[in-house]
């Protein structure tokens, strides 16, 4: 059920963000399936790709003070994009729609809290 529950929040931040960034969007005709599907390929890249991004630009998110972990995160913005029928205006779009896909992420898994649907996980 939690899985479910995940994939829901992060196929519905993806429509909202989507529908608050004009730099990100889906293909005309898009329906739920298709927004289910990025929501499932974001998963799979947040799992397996961005933590090998993650090691392998190490020394640069030092330097950085962790802020080089937004341009990550817009790269893996960008390669679902590439992937499903979501759409980004360009990098620069990917990494602000990023910033923008963690905030709204962030409240949905506020809202999901406050109301149990989580099972009590913290």
């Amino acid at each position: 059920m939690g899985f479910i529950l995940r994939l829901l929040v992060n196929a519905l931040a993806l429509y909202l963000l989507a529908r608050v960034y004009a730099g990100v969007s889906f293909e005309p005709g898009a329906d739920l399936v298709s927004v289910l599907i990025a929501a499932v390929v974001m998963g799979i890249v947040n799992a397996l790709i961005r933590p090998v991004l993650l090691l392998l630009s190490l020394p640069v998110n030092v330097l950085t003070l962790g802020l080089f972990t937004l341009v990550v995160n817009g790269v893996v913005l960008y390669l679902v994009a590439a992937a499903t029928a979501l759409n980004v205006a360009g990098f620069g779009a990917a990494v602000i729609g990023a910033i923008i896909l963690a905030v709204i992420s962030w409240v949905l898994d506020a809202v999901v809290g406050a109301l149990k649907l989580d099972g009590g996980r913290n």
